[in-house]
């Protein structure tokens, strides 16, 4: 594969929204739930700018993607500070703002989906880069909605999983997040991460199929 500036943004586009969308839709459930603290620093945007982490959502998927290939492009974003303490019902309410991560990623990738019907070559508007790129988005979405649901603190899932565990069992769960994130790094170098994300992302993939008639 040729490392041209087309083959860039192609994947670019798709990765940069996929990471900072996931984090603006943490903020906007958060601020729904009754914390303000994303909405106060001007998290709850759109804009990739004031989400985007130099290292995580540029330096590390730039050089995965140049030296191991775009099947193993992992980043991050800004983490979008949330005060669960401010929530209303705070380890119930956690489960829902935990789950608009992986959520937003699922629905870009439908969108990238029907994106993909209307570019392939019989859909309405045909064209082999746009095809390519929503190819692309809908794998990096799901894969990242795979990652995140794992039920490892920092992890989404791993919220989520303290969310729904009784109190002492929740605790104990929560007291592995200094640990989660060089846990996730180094299942990096291994089989076994993309043994565990495969089903579920294949699982989305087969579905969104088909919802849009793929």
């Amino acid at each position: 594969m040729g490392l041209s500036l087309a083959t860039i943004v192609l994947w670019a586009v798709p990765v940069v929204f996929a990471i900072t969308l996931h984090e603006a839709a943490h903020g906007y459930v958060a601020r729904h739930f009754g914390d303000r603290t994303a909405e106060a620093l001007g998290r709850i945007t759109l804009n990739p700018l004031r989400h985007i982490d130099p290292i995580g959502t540029v330096l590390v998927p730039a050089m995965l993607f140049l030296t191991a290939g775009p099947q193993y492009i992992f980043g991050w974003a800004k983490p979008v500070p949330v005060n669960f303490g401010n929530l209303r019902h705070p380890k119930r309410d956690m489960l829902w703002v935990a789950a608009a991560g992986p959520f937003a990623n699922f629905a870009m990738a439908f969108g990238w989906m029907v994106v993909l019907k209307l570019t392939l070559g019989d859909g309405v508007w045909p064209s082999g880069e746009a095809a390519r790129m929503a190819r692309i988005g809908v794998s990096v979405n799901l894969v990242l909605m795979a990652l995140n649901l794992l039920p490892i603190p920092p992890l989404d899932g791993g919220r989520i999983a303290v969310s729904l565990l009784p109190n002492r069992a929740a605790e104990v769960w929560s007291r592995l997040e200094p640990f989660g994130f060089l846990l996730i790094v180094a299942l990096m170098f291994t089989p076994l991460l993309g043994q565990l994300i495969r089903p579920l992302s294949n699982a989305g993939a087969a579905l969104l199929r088909v919802i849009v008639g793929l």
